[in-house]
């Protein structure tokens, strides 16, 4: 299996997190780059850096406002007297059609969901190379590859059209699917990641042309909250093409799949002919934050179940993060992709 990643993806190095009032160190280490990478060459993956498609595809999933602001925000953030060394908001409107303010610190409101996506220095080269993978990822694919892996990191799915948050930047998944329809393509997303994708969902939740499916922890009680409830169906011309499967904190692997089942026969109903697969391995029972308890060799499992689909994949990297297991996990998965 073919796999994209550049080396500018590690410029980005978050400090700053807070969890229930607490700051404590970022989960979204450039560390998780040299696990991934090992378990991925594991698997068989050899490597080859991105190719530059410059700001368009980009841009056909995010505001050309929101990409200003995400090139620009740390330096104009530093000349504030006494600014933090990262990017990180205090106040945040109540609407998202409220004015758009001026200010560094107001337009970081307006644009950071949350404390967990600081933008330091290196954040927009790391976040614009992870994009840039993702689509060469789906060069590759439509040259006539049949499964590619896009270490993408930083994450995406939290990210919505204008609009950052846990840990995410750039849509990466998104702007897949995005260049895969522009190639006359009839691209779904599975979001297989323990948060569910609320930016993703948010991007395409009144379209009807890409269809969006995510198996993720029950939101009444995980991140995001707000985002992810069985209910969320679509609206407008979408309605009934966004498909969520909430399920309890603590779900192993053999309950997991009985989901997944249901995700992959809404997909076929789709008639896509072509997937992107947003992979999160935060399912795994050691994983930090400890919403599943999929196995090692649970992800070869349900990785077999999604490739019985027999779709060209798009595989974006999204969450897992560090443990003694994540490279592994990345190994059973791909390995298992292979397989079945």
């Amino acid at each position: 299996m073919k796999a994209i990643f550049d080396a500018r993806q590690r410029a980005h190095d978050p400090k700053h997190f807070m969890a229930n009032g607490r700051p404590s160190a970022n989960p979204e280490q450039p560390q998780r780059i040299e696990e991934l990478s090992r378990g991925a060459s594991a698997a068989g993956c050899g490597f080859i850096a991105p190719t530059d498609h410059g700001a368009g595809p980009i841009a056909e999933i995010h505001s050309p406002e929101y990409l200003a602001f995400l090139e620009t925000i740390h330096d104009r953030w530093s000349r504030t007297e006494g600014a933090s060394d990262e990017v990180i908001p205090n106040i945040h409107p109540d609407r998202r059609t409220a004015s758009y303010p001026s200010s560094a610190a107001g337009q970081a409101g307006f644009h950071q969901a949350d404390t967990s996506c600081p933008i330091a220095a290196g954040t927009w080269q790391s976040a614009y190379w992870s994009a840039q993978s993702a689509l060469s990822a789906v060069d590759t694919v439509l040259a006539g590859e049949r499964t590619v892996y896009a270490l993408c990191r930083p994450p995406g799915h939290h990210a919505f059209g204008d609009l950052a948050g846990g840990f995410c930047f750039l849509n990466n998944s998104a702007i897949a699917a995005q260049a895969l329809l522009r190639a006359g393509r009839r691209p779904a997303i599975l979001d297989v990641d323990v948060h569910h994708g609320n930016g993703t969902q948010g991007i395409f939740y009144q379209r009807r042309d890409v269809l969006t499916v995510s198996i993720h922890a029950d939101p009444a009680r995980f991140y995001p909250f707000f985002w992810g409830h069985a209910a969320e169906r679509g609206e407008g011309e979408g309605m009934g093409y966004n498909f969520n499967l909430p399920l309890p904190r603590g779900t192993v692997t053999e309950d997991y799949l009985v989901a997944l089942d249901a995700a992959l026969a809404r997909i076929r109903a789709f008639g896509a002919d072509v997937l992107v697969l947003a992979l999160g391995l935060d399912a795994h029972e050691n994983d930090p934050f400890h919403g599943f308890k999929v196995t090692t060799p649970g992800f070869a499992q349900i990785a077999a179940r999604i490739a019985g689909l027999d779709l060209p994949s798009v595989i974006v990297q999204e969450g897992g993060y560090l443990s003694a297991d994540l490279g592994d996990n990345l190994t059973s998965f791909l390995k298992g992709y292979e397989a079945g």
